[in-house]
């Protein structure tokens, strides 16, 4: 499912087209992603309680195709995906402009908070495992061999990164190193959880119980991954950087110093832009 919006011009965008004209929008079928489109997709999206941004993303794709098939079940997986108006509780909660949410949820936000599971996304990291093993007393060298070395590891490493469910293999096996229940609480402490990818070991700091409270929540709905995201910029005072509408300082308490690198904080100000207009 391809990623569509304004000015696309690709062949899903017949099919995106076919799919609205199904839905009673009448509208141009083609290949090419109008403005006739783009109110169209909106229009979509706010009467399905979804982010109203004009994007054909993973949510809206899902959306769309169950609307337009018999659904397969009673229960639909479109409950866990974030909504407008979390958008705009979460806006009106702190004090922040809607556009300027709407520009962190596109920017920030991984696309999507859920797998093809139902599990939440997740990253596992396992130098963060091994910290988190000495922070409970348990010395990760006497477990560190050529067997579990995708998950256990001293320094950081990207080479182990499976992605999207093959991750929760990785918790799982770190999980399995060990029958002492400070195991399974390091390795969910270890990954980060759900669209903003929040670490575990900030769980009790943003005011949960512990790691498996965290986890929970995390497997409810996005709307709860919001939440923690807005726990998280309060906690670490970016909440009047985002405020002042200030990219820069917001982007390097966020994604850190290499944020420059990867154009984070000119994404965001575009972003906001478009969503201002609107």
């Amino acid at each position: 499912m391809k990623l569509l919006k304004y000015y696309t011009k690709s062949p899903e965008v017949l099919t995106l087209c076919e799919l609205l004209y199904k839905l009673g929008y009448n509208i141009k079928i083609s290949d090419s992603f109008t403005l006739e489109v783009d109110a169209a997709v909106k229009d979509f999206q706010k009467k399905n309680f979804l982010v109203v941004d004009g994007i054909v993303g993973v949510k809206t794709w899902t959306m769309l195709l169950e609307k337009t098939a018999a659904p397969v079940s009673s229960i639909s997986s479109t409950d866990k995906f974030l909504k407008e108006s979390d958008l705009i509780g979460f806006a009106n909660q702190y004090g922040l402009e809607l556009a300027a949410v709407k520009a962190v949820n596109e920017i920030e936000s991984s696309g999507k908070g859920f797998l093809i599971n139902n599990k939440p996304k997740i990253l596992f990291e396992g130098h963060v495992f091994w910290s988190e093993l000495k922070k409970r007393g348990i010395d990760p060298s006497s477990y560190y061999n050529a067997n579990n070395k995708d998950v256990l590891y001293p320094k950081w490493t990207k080479i182990y990164y499976q992605g999207g469910v093959k991750e929760y293999d990785r918790l799982n096996e770190a999980i399995s190193l060990g029958n002492d229940p400070k195991f399974k609480d390091a390795a969910l402490s270890s990954a980060s959880w759900g669209s903003f990818q929040i670490m575990g070991f900030h769980a009790k700091n943003l005011g949960y119980f512990d790691v498996n409270e965290f986890v929970s929540k995390m497997e409810i709905n996005e709307g709860e991954h919001l939440k923690a995201f807005g726990k998280f910029l309060e906690k670490n005072g970016l909440l009047i950087h985002l405020q002042n509408k200030n990219w820069a300082n917001f982007a390097k308490g966020y994604n850190g110093g290499g944020y420059k690198l990867n154009k984070y904080d000119e994404k965001l100000a575009k972003a906001y832009a478009k969503y201002s207009k609107n």
